[in-house]
């Protein structure tokens, strides 16, 4: 076997594949003195790991759980002119993560709230900073389940963990006592560690009317609202700009 397929062998070995990919190309350049071996090993190892970053990004991705994937580019600004365009493109910058600050986007459903919180949380993983999206319904049952488990307390270390942990809409169903108390838990082990960002429709004067108790609703606002940016939405359901009569507004 010739020296050349050994190569070959040792590349599939050690699953650099995109070197594979191009080792012919660059072994062509070298023959005809495009291009010198250092700058060619050079070349295949970016290429490398140009490769590995992208796999890695992805695998962050998925694991985010992200319902869809929305970004920056693909928000109507014009559509939301109550929008400070310049603050929110900032959080592209990963400041309040840096910062332990946290975010929270209040607006009746179809705004862009949860469009925005998913944009804000891709950028995120290209720092390959661990990110997690879930509904906050989803959320309390897990953190249900875990308790009848008895692993309560490995659950919330777990989401204590994330440097940013997405909650999305809060507000669409009433939240019990017992829910309430284990999202309060995990906010408070959040709180000054790590970022959350909250999407919601109901104003936070109503989180009293949301949990049924407004002592547990004021101590999550509390350790929410500190450090925290606070973004109110008050345009029209993006859901409905297609389908309402030119100059029919519709606030959901």
């Amino acid at each position: 076997m010739s020296n050349y397929n050994k190569l070959l062998n040792n590349l599939d070995t050690l699953k650099l594949l995109k070197i594979k990919e191009n080792v012919d190309t660059y072994i062509d350049l070298v023959n005809n003195k495009k291009k010198d071996i250092v700058d060619c090993l050079y070349d295949l190892t970016n290429l490398e790991i140009a490769t590995f970053e992208e796999k890695r990004r992805l695998h962050s991705i998925q694991f985010a759980g992200f319902p869809y994937i929305k970004t920056f580019d693909d928000f109507d600004f014009s559509f939301q002119p109550s929008l400070n365009k310049e603050e929110i493109l900032d959080f592209k910058n990963l400041r309040f993560i840096e910062n332990k600050e946290n975010i929270l986007f209040v607006g009746s459903p179809g705004v862009g709230k949860t469009h925005l919180a998913i944009s804000i949380g891709l950028e995120n993983t290209k720092t390959y900073k661990s990110t997690y999206f879930i509904n906050c319904n989803d959320l309390i049952e897990t953190l249900k389940k875990a308790h009848s488990q008895n692993r309560l307390d490995d659950k919330l270390k777990t989401l204590s963990k994330y440097k940013l942990l997405i909650i999305d809409e809060v507000g669409y169903l009433p939240i019990d006592t017992e829910g309430a108390n284990m999202l309060f838990q995990l906010i408070n082990k959040r709180y000054e560690k790590n970022s959350t960002i909250i999407t919601t429709n109901k104003q936070f004067s109503k989180w009293g009317e949301l949990f049924g108790d407004l002592m547990i609703a004021n101590a999550i606002l509390d350790r929410l609202i500190h450090h925290s940016h606070i973004v109110n939405i008050t345009g029209k359901s993006y859901r409905m700009k297609d389908v309402l009569p030119v100059g029919e507004s519709s606030n959901a």
